[in-house]
């Protein structure tokens, strides 16, 4: 294969139908198509390589360059005026798609050496991870009008999102028949449609049990068999979701809080590891296929436990208070 010359752009298509029958979801698909597209585009304008045995570990780097300097968030919407750059995560995903691509060329027979192997993404800024407090959740729970069929629907939902840490996408589409009752688990399609088992506790599966005897909506059709459902009986939709989700924020006086369904999740990491959970079965119940971004949780609580030493501290605030100091 490598006497033949490849170029950029043709081996893509190759490598999405390699994707798909790898189980990759069609978003995962599509971005890294897009992000290679644009890369070939780029070595197009500028003259450059476009077979895939002739672009080197320079052509990358002045693509990065190229991102980081001139292309703009919006450059391809020319209704929306606004020149601030890629940000440092985006400009990352372009580096990282073109080290996935040229591993995959490697191991395809394309190339005979990967000129991409000491390539390194750009630094990205430390995410910041933001959790809701105890207090914050009451206040959410005490919000809610349980009497009505779709506050406790709304109920059930948050319950289960800080119980298990699910995704939203995860979340409006369980099925009936992934729940067990019995074992007190759910059945969750994650990320490239892998399934895992994900528990709950004693007082969702109670919660659980009361939407679906006496709150779920009369389905509107048979084979609707989504878990939460509107008031109509239809599937529950994310914007839905997410709409709740302001409503309920401003109710609860959030003030400067975001409610999002992402934010359950961190919450649930994190009250697991401070309950006694250890980062292996959070890696599972989560979903990560490594411990890398679990690893954040655990600095978290580190963090947490720094803050508290420093309010607490027993010689600062006993042995040796302020103004006893022993030097």
């Amino acid at each position: 294969m490598t006497g033949i010359s490849y170029s950029l752009v043709r081996l893509t298509e190759s490598y999405a139908f390699c994707l798909s029958t790898e189980g990759k979801s069609t978003k995962t698909i599509k971005w890294y198509t897009a992000n290679l597209k644009r890369f070939a585009q780029f070595l197009s304008n500028n003259q450059l390589p476009e077979a895939v045995t002739e672009i080197t570990k320079e052509e990358a780097r002045q693509f990065i360059s190229h991102l980081q300097t001139e292309v703009t968030r919006w450059e391809d919407h020319s209704n929306i005026h606004d020149d601030k750059r890629l940000s440092a995560y985006s400009v990352h995903g372009y580096a990282r798609t073109i080290k996935a691509f040229w591993s995959w060329l490697l191991a395809e027979g394309y190339i005979t050496r990967n000129p991409m192997t000491s390539l390194k993404p750009p630094k990205t800024p430390r995410k910041v991870i933001s959790t809701f407090s105890l207090e914050q959740i009451q206040k959410i729970l005490n919000a809610i009008d349980k009497k009505s069929s779709h506050g406790f629907r709304n109920f059930t939902m948050i319950l289960l999102l800080l119980d298990t840490g699910i995704r939203l996408s995860e979340l409006i589409n369980l099925q009936m028949n992934d729940i067990d009752f019995l074992q007190s688990f759910i059945i969750v399609k994650g990320k490239g449609n892998k399934e895992r088992v994900v528990p709950f506790g004693s007082q969702v599966r109670r919660t659980l049990r009361r939407y679906i005897m006496h709150f779920r909506p009369e389905p509107d059709s048979p084979r609707t068999n989504e878990l939460f459902l509107t008031e109509d009986g239809l599937p529950l939709k994310s914007r839905a979701v997410q709409s709740m989700l302001l409503r309920l924020s401003k109710k609860a006086k959030m003030s400067g809080v975001r409610l999002n369904p992402h934010r359950f999740r961190h919450t649930f990491a994190k009250q697991y590891l401070v309950q006694g959970g250890d980062i292996f079965s959070l890696q599972k119940i989560l979903g990560h296929s490594s411990l890398e971004v679990v690893r954040m949780y655990v600095n978290l609580i580190t963090s947490d436990i720094l803050e508290q030493h420093r309010k607490f501290s027993p010689v600062d605030n006993t042995i040796l208070p302020r103004g006893n100091k022993s030097t």
